[in-house]
């Protein structure tokens, strides 16, 4: 029989994403609802580690569903990584009776909870928090829809002064190893192009783009690249290669960078976030662990951690050929 839940602990780990507080608040709230203590764990997998804790309440996570970043601050943990360090981080568990653990965060996070599960079978449900949207078994990671918003905006100012010039604008976008961000926002916002690591296009197919566009009667044009994109060692050097080959061209680069991190959630974010994190404690109170919550076709869903971190990002298919047709 599974231990009763009681005292659930919630912490933010890797990179933060807008929404993050809306889920703590979430959980915070929830486990209120059910008579259960809740704990905040400070600057993430590290913090537990050091025992950085602090009871939360109701009020304690009040006007924090519209900020952006992690009150709970996060960091990235190398001493999590050693079996001694997960040692100390069970003892603070135990040390300070806490039955349960949410995490919030992405692929990394949920690696070292999967790891901390099988060594200690320690109940721990995970909350996809990563605006990359790389997470498999959930059809959208917390953060990921403020971030697209937060891109579209950007660019649509750029074209401003793409028109006003007549300019080719490179932007490149996060991304590392998923291009959902520069896809849906390069369509979102009309780029001519959109280049992602899930399919290599190569120079020549973006210079003939280029140029047909160039013929179409196009005066400026937006390109989207996901920083993970193979075509070039980098955005800079694929912006020389376009200046050398297509001198009618006046070339410039933005990378967005960690803009996309921050700001206001968008409602889609914090009703995510808010679903995801109910889900969380009534996954514990149910006695579910190792899982991660997710949402799948507006429905929650639990998913096995491995699971979870199988397989490479797939990209709609479908949106590559609306991306296609509609920058004609």
């Amino acid at each position: 029989m599974s231990k009763k839940i009681k005292k659930i602990a919630v912490l933010t780990s890797g990179g933060d994403s807008p929404g993050m507080n809306a889920a703590i608040r979430a959980v915070v709230r929830s486990c209120a609802y059910h008579n259960l203590e809740a704990v905040g764990v400070y600057r993430g997998l590290q913090g537990l580690i050091e025992g950085d804790f602090k009871e939360l309440g109701p009020r304690s996570v009040k006007n924090i569903i519209n900020r952006g970043g992690t009150f709970l601050k996060t960091a990235r943990s190398q001493e999590f990584k050693t079996k001694k360090g997960r040692a100390k981080a069970y003892k603070s568990l135990v040390d300070s009776n806490i039955d349960a653990l949410v995490a919030i965060g992405g692929d990394g996070t949920f690696t070292g909870c999967k790891i901390f599960y099988e060594e200690f079978n320690f109940p721990i449900v995970g909350l996809p928090g990563t605006i990359d949207n790389d997470i498999n078994g959930t059809d959208y990671t917390i953060g990921y829809d403020t971030a697209l918003n937060t891109v579209v905006e950007s660019i649509d100012k750029i074209r401003d002064t793409a028109n006003s010039h007549n300019r080719l604008f490179l932007i490149e976008v996060m991304g590392r190893d998923a291009g959902d961000i520069a896809l849906n926002a390069g369509i979102g916002a009309g780029a001519e192009e959109i280049l992602i690591p899930e399919q290599n296009l190569g120079r020549d197919r973006l210079l003939d783009s280029l140029k047909k566009s160039k013929k179409s009667g196009k005066s400026s044009s937006i390109v989207v690249v996901a920083e993970g994109d193979q075509i070039g060692k980098n955005i800079f050097q694929l912006a020389e290669y376009i200046k050398e080959n297509l001198t009618e061209y006046e070339v410039k680069v933005t990378v967005l960078g960690h803009i996309q991190r921050g700001g206001a959630p968008s409602c889609f974010d914090r009703v995510l976030a808010s679903r995801l994190g109910v889900g969380a404690v009534d996954a514990l109170l149910d006695g579910k662990k190792n899982i991660m919550i997710g949402l799948v076709h507006n429905k929650i869903v639990h998913v096995d951690f491995g699971k979870g971190l199988e397989g490479e990002n797939k990209i709609d298919i479908d949106l590559i050929r609306v991306a296609d047709i509609t920058s004609v």
